[in-house]
């Protein structure tokens, strides 16, 4: 059975998703199917914390689907930028899993984990997966994926 290890940039879907469908993405359909091509021996969800209770219960269900979520705090910046990026956070969890899995999973369009991908696959050997927005997923990061799923109206709410 094909070991799988999955990472969810939780922004990146949630918007891409809303810009391009005005809906959300199903991370319950998503996970079973991927149990239908192994099995999810790890599972992190990244996501920004803003204390919202609308967000803690789509954490909560993220949890309950069987996702470790990861939160970093929402920084308001005093010129009125925002910051809440996990693209390290990722990278690190995705370097030290991928010697043990089969099968790197990715949820993003961000063309920046294009060389993460590339990476693994020649250090470990590793299939790496892209689910991503179409239109709003970077070439790179495509041209790296060793599959792009295409995420589409059936993996949406």
């Amino acid at each position: 059975m094909q070991k799988i290890a999955v990472f969810v940039d939780v922004q990146n879907i949630y918007y891409t998703t809303r810009h391009t469908y005005g809906r959300q993405f199903n991370y319950r359909k998503l996970w079973q199917h991927l149990l239908l091509q192994g099995d999810v021996v790890t599972a992190y969800a990244y996501a920004i914390d803003r204390n919202d209770d609308q967000q803690r219960k789509f954490q909560d269900a993220l949890k309950h689907i069987g996702f470790d979520v990861k939160l970093k705090p929402f920084i308001q910046r005093s010129d009125g930028s925002a910051k809440g990026d996990w693209d390290v956070g990722i990278t690190i969890d995705v370097l030290q899993v991928a010697e043990s899995v089969d099968t790197v999973v990715l949820l993003s369009g961000d063309g920046d984990f294009a060389i993460l991908l590339d990476t693994i696959k020649t250090r470990h050997q590793v299939r790496a997966e892209v689910y991503g927005v179409p239109a709003l997923t970077a070439n790179a990061l495509i041209n790296s994926a060793t599959v792009f799923n295409p995420i589409y109206e059936d993996f949406l709410l």
